[in-house]
């Protein structure tokens, strides 16, 4: 039996919210566990493992969406893990997680804007959520791997190195984010204006993943102290719920 099947076998009272609050809080301590394991497997790669927390945090929140958590206990929860991390950009306590040599609040951007999103679409719009921190997870945590990895044509914007291979990954990997989540929710319940016409057919649908897909890359950008964690997931979700609602 699948874990989601088994939560909502218990039952949407406390006892599955336990269960899958359970759920979530192993998954991100086995996170934790192997962030910590790559930092010591590799201290020259100072990156990686904060990466590796960057882009597994994402799928949090399909886990959050299968289990039905709820809106009193997802929304506090963010909250709670944004001031966590706020306190380890401050004291590092975990390096694994934040030391990176470089000024940034990208952790705490991240967090603040998963919180914001869960303030703003949770549970009404869960897609618009998973929208937003899916494109920012798999988007611009591969474009921070791959980018330093990978030889390409490279510039500077704002004091950030950005190249050609970083960016066309943030771009293909927010695409396919968006597609995938796009047949996911299956028929739109257009509403108006653009939801209609987003609703009207592919050739719409792919326009404005294209669309969505397009602002996620510029902000990107423009990632000065890593703040592209906060601005790229909340304008995703907002495009989303005005696209795809």
């Amino acid at each position: 039996m699948a874990i989601s099947e088994l939560v909502r076998a218990a039952g949407s009272g406390p006892q599955g919210q336990s269960l899958a609050i359970a759920v979530v809080g192993l998954y991100l301590a086995g996170l934790l566990a192997l962030a910590l394991l790559v930092r010591r497997r590799w201290p020259e790669q100072r990156e990686w493992s904060r990466k590796l927390v960057h882009i597994g945090t994402g799928p949090v929140v399909l886990l959050a969406w299968a289990l039905q958590i709820e809106r009193g206990i997802a929304l506090p929860a963010a909250a709670a893990v944004t001031l966590l991390t706020a306190l380890n950009h401050r004291f590092r306590l975990l390096p694994a997680v934040e030391d990176v040599g470089r000024p940034s609040y990208g952790t705490v951007a991240y967090g603040a804007s998963i919180t914001l999103l869960l303030a703003l679409f949770w549970p009404a719009q869960p897609a618009a959520v998973a929208a937003g921190v899916l494109v920012m997870a798999f988007g611009d945590g591969l474009a921070g791997l791959l980018g330093p990895l990978v030889r390409s044509p490279s510039w500077s914007l704002l004091g950030q190195r950005k190249s050609l291979v970083g960016t066309g990954a943030m771009a293909i990997a927010s695409a396919a984010v968006l597609g995938l989540l796009w047949i996911r929710q299956g028929p739109a319940g257009a509403v108006s204006g653009l939801a209609e016409w987003a609703a009207a057919g592919p050739p719409q649908a792919a326009a404005a993943i294209l669309l969505i897909t397009a602002l996620a890359v510029g902000l990107e950008q423009l990632s000065a102290y890593g703040l592209d964690n906060l601005s790229v997931p909340l304008v995703v979700g907002l495009l989303w719920s005005l696209l795809r609602p």
